[in-house]
């Protein structure tokens, strides 16, 4: 070794523990920074070929210490297990969110359900039959008809209603899964970079790992690391975002509720129409789940499927109680009548509508008796009862939707626990300790005053050594 060499090896003593105490303070700064993951200094120590005389051989201790780089504290298996139970609890959170909203348009139980609208029609023919001809319950009986057309078609409206926002807010999470993945392509391009030139990238990687995660709660995407240091995020098995390049995706299909079984609602790969993109979890899926149009079997998209159940009860309704109503005879003699009318170009629900508009409209008696026969009445009446009836259609619809919104809640309730347990696992292991930074700290300040009286050591040494031996052939 040099006689000057211990100099390089105190200064390298000095400099590691200097920027050990840089990482330390910048760790202490962003301790309240969300998504910054703690750094740690790798050093390694310095050696070297042993020189000096024939034959030697081995290594020579004493070179000092080499700070490699600032490692970053995070764990790939934690952060996969956030973007995985991200995904999950999304989509199931969306779910539940729309499942409640329809639940929370049938007013069940109250005075404003239709189950009660339907028990004052019911009992209104009951008043007819009981006094037929009379003014007065007939107008109650055309109020209370007028009642449940009405609380059907405002029903159906709340169901297209919400149609509406769902799509319009899975377009608006698409354009934040775009814009998520272009910027995890401009970091990915500035990782790289600073990989290749031997910087450290932690900073970057810290704000991608936050849009990784983002990307997995809206689209349930996986994530692989690269050798170069850049992801590759996938997408139902397609790379959405590799190196520093990015596609798009985009939603197509029907605007309206009753255009989704023609064009049901889709995720396509803007670079490819007519490709759709494999969606396995998040909240764009949950969306696109409760978009879909209703099925034979029910299980369609859940406001598809609600809004269904509303057309079938008014096509019910309005079949039921007009078959009986047209083999009845009014108070004037007329026959032949329909008590409830569909209109043929608005869904039933909202096309539903009371033909009569008086006590002569109404069909109370069988054909060919007296003006005080309630036979027809008391028939129509009696339509309440029985499995098949509106009202029993009506409490399974009721029954099966909060039973499914009850279910659908439980479900994201534990997938949002499971998910909070993620991060809470990930943020532990990742996050800055203030009392550990204060012991590495204060390491450090004892490792750089220790080398600095090495330093200082070897300075006194060479002084006497160079100033104080005395001069030659003396």
């Amino acid at each position: 070794m040099s006689t000057f060499g211990p100099l390089g090896t105190a200064y390298r003593g000095l400099s590691a523990a200097q920027q050990a105490m840089d990482v330390a303070g910048h760790n202490v700064a962003n301790v309240g920074t969300d998504g910054y993951t703690r750094q740690r200094i790798e050093q390694s120590s310095i050696s070297a070929p042993a020189q000096g005389w024939a034959g030697a051989t081995g290594v020579q201790a004493g070179q000092g210490v080499s700070v490699d780089r600032t490692a970053r504290l995070g764990s790939a298996l934690m952060d996969a297990s956030v973007r995985l139970t991200a995904s999950s609890a999304g989509y199931l959170a969306q779910r539940s969110s729309a499942l409640g909203r329809v639940e929370s348009t049938l007013r069940e139980p109250g005075t404003d359900g239709l189950s009660a609208r339907l028990t004052a029609f019911w009992s209104a023919w009951h008043d007819v039959a009981n006094r037929p001809g009379d003014p007065g319950a007939s107008s109650a009986l055309l109020s209370a008809a007028g009642q449940v057309a009405t609380t059907l078609s405002t029903g159906r409206t709340a169901l297209e209603t919400q149609w509406a926002d769902t799509a319009t807010d899975a377009r608006g999470m698409v354009s934040s899964l775009n814009d998520a993945a272009a910027q995890v392509a401009a970091l990915n391009k500035q990782i790289r970079s600073a990989v290749a030139q031997g910087g450290s990238p932690n900073e970057l990687v810290d704000a991608r790992a936050r849009l990784t995660e983002s990307i997995s709660s809206l689209a349930g995407a996986a994530v692989r690391d690269e050798p170069d240091g850049t992801v590759t995020v996938y997408l139902g098995g397609n790379a959405l975002v590799r190196g520093d390049s990015a596609r798009s995706v985009a939603v197509v299909g029907a605007s309206a509720l009753d255009g989704a079984a023609a064009s049901p609602p889709r995720l396509e790969w803007a670079d490819q129409p007519g490709h759709e993109v494999g969606l396995e979890g998040g909240t764009i899926a949950g969306a696109l789940s409760v978009l879909a149009p209703a099925q034979a079997d029910g299980t369609g998209g859940a406001i598809a499927e609600a809004a269904a159940s509303y057309d079938a009860l008014a096509r019910s309704i309005a079949s039921s109680v007009n078959a009986v109503h047209r083999g009845g005879q009014t108070p004037t003699g007329a026959t032949g009548l329909d008590f409830f009318r569909l209109d043929p170009t608005q869904p039933p629900a909202r096309g539903l509508s009371v033909v009569p508009t008086s006590a002569d409209g109404i069909a109370t008696g069988a054909v060919g008796s007296g003006a005080l026969d309630s036979s027809t009445a008391d028939a129509i009446a009696q339509l309440s009862r029985g499995s098949a009836s509106p009202d029993a259609q009506w409490a399974a619809f009721v029954t099966a939707t909060g039973s499914a919104s009850r279910a659908a809640t439980q479900q994201a309730t534990i997938a949002d626990t499971a998910a909070g347990n993620a991060k809470q696992a990930q943020v532990s292991g990742a996050s800055v300790s203030l009392d550990e930074e204060s012991v590495g700290l204060m390491a450090a300040q004892h490792a750089y005053q220790a080398a600095a009286r090495v330093l200082s050591a070897i300075d006194e040494a060479l002084d006497t050594l160079i100033n104080r031996t005395g001069s030659v052939g003396r």
